[in-house]
């Protein structure tokens, strides 16, 4: 559940900055309010309250599964003067130790493989303990399983 309450001067801050979800996917039910954004077409684009409906968006997860065929949804949440905004998310998440790589059909000539394989517990961890989850998690979070892999193998 994320609670925004009123801002004297919203304009200075945001509810949650820029950042993709590191989940799968992300199911959010959002209150009449509004503040949601999404970035697309480079400019952020306010995504309506439809009663009744949840807004699905693509995390990190889903984007390696794919090979970066589907995109993570960039997106942030504002805040108003006047009114209390409430949403509630659902993140999925595969379970913990499952090893998560990309249909091999998916990676080819034309789409080389974009992304190390990983657990979720591993980008869980990266994202908990290393590195807030921003727009570049995904790139980062690669950079980081390679030279957990080096240093392993260094060790080794």
């Amino acid at each position: 559940m994320n609670h925004y309450p009123p801002c004297q001067k919203p304009e200075l801050t945001l509810g949650t900055g820029p950042h993709t979800d590191p989940t799968s996917l992300t199911i959010l039910h959002q209150d009449q309010v509004g503040g949601l954004q999404v970035f697309a077409d480079e400019k952020w684009h306010s995504v309506a309250h439809i009663p009744g409906a949840f807004v699905v968006n693509i995390g990190d997860t889903f984007m390696a599964l794919t090979n970066g065929i589907y995109k993570s949804c960039l997106h942030r949440a504002v805040v108003n003067t006047e009114t209390v905004r409430k949403s509630l998310a659902f993140f999925l998440c595969p379970k913990l130790e499952r090893p998560l790589t990309p249909a091999a059909g998916l990676v080819n000539a034309a789409n080389s493989r974009k992304y190390p394989d990983f657990t979720w517990a591993a980008l869980l961890e990266f994202t908990q303990n290393h590195y807030r989850a921003d727009m570049k998690t995904l790139v980062a979070f690669s950079k980081w399983v390679q030279e957990q892999e080096s240093n392993n193998k260094l060790i080794s």
